[in-house]
């Protein structure tokens, strides 16, 4: 079976982020392998032990992606490949990212293919399923379960607190979902590994893609931090005063009334 699974390189939202001039500070900043795109590969190597054949770790970006690359290799990971757009690309968006997988797997033989149900810097969960409809891909989000016999899979699917069940047919896009699995952490030995294992550096112009094939077709204006929480009010007294107060202050304050 071949899978493939497309990993993010995020910062890490559990340290310090820096904004400056509406943009996300990166020097000093943490890097690591988007959390919901550990899942995905922790799913791809389970598969791939049980039904035979490799999984290929997939991601866009710039040179620094290679440490993150190496990390999914010391997982279990078989390739990996790096789409290094450092050089050819200043911005881009969710349709770049669609269109530039696009053409990889062109020439590609994909049976299955694992994503991250959302990106934790941006969220927007637009990309597996996007690249699903333009590979033909049969798609289901939020996955908790998956199962694969020949040609077929029967999914179990997060939907709002309750679960779905579903069967459907290979070749399969799936994003990932908390609970799932748990992933495991490298071992040392992986980690030794990974150091001799394949990871291919493409370049747009390898893809048969120019700049302007892959222009964005979204802006992002401002990047800001949330404001402080403020300190919440007690209030005192009897219960027809507290509630004639809490009245007040919605709608003299909060304006929410």
């Amino acid at each position: 079976m071949n899978i493939y699974v497309l990993m993010k390189r995020t910062f890490d939202t559990e340290e310090k982020i820096q904004i400056d001039g509406g943009r996300i500070e990166e020097e000093g900043a943490e890097f690591i392998i988007n959390p919901y795109d550990e899942y995905a590969i922790e799913e791809a190597i389970q598969l791939r032990d049980e039904h035979g054949g490799e999984v290929t770790v997939v991601t866009i970006g710039e040179e620094e992606s290679e440490k993150q690359l190496r990390t999914a290799l010391a997982m279990g990971a078989d390739k990996a490949v790096l789409i290094n757009t450092e050089d050819d690309l200043e911005e881009g968006d969710q349709f770049t990212t669609v269109k530039i997988l696009e053409a990889f797997f062109e020439d590609k033989e994909a049976d299955l293919i694992l994503a991250g149900n959302v990106a934790i810097d941006e969220a927007s969960g637009q990309v597996g399923p996007r690249l699903a409809e333009r590979l033909n891909f049969a798609c289901a989000t939020t996955i908790t379960s998956i199962s694969v016999d020949g040609d077929k899979a029967q999914i179990e699917r997060d939907v709002e607190g309750d679960v779905e069940k579903i069967e459907t047919s290979l070749p399969l896009l799936v994003t990932c979902q908390q609970g799932l699995n748990e992933p495991r952490y490298p071992s040392l030995p992986g980690i030794m590994k990974a150091k001799k294992k394949p990871l291919e550096e493409l370049e747009l112009d390898d893809l048969d893609l120019e700049e302007d094939d892959v222009e964005a077709k979204t802006k992002t204006i401002e990047i800001y931090l949330p404001p402080e929480k403020e300190a919440g009010k007690v209030l005192e007294g009897e219960v027809d005063d507290q509630v004639k107060e809490l009245v007040s202050l919605l709608q003299n304050e909060a304006k929410v009334l």
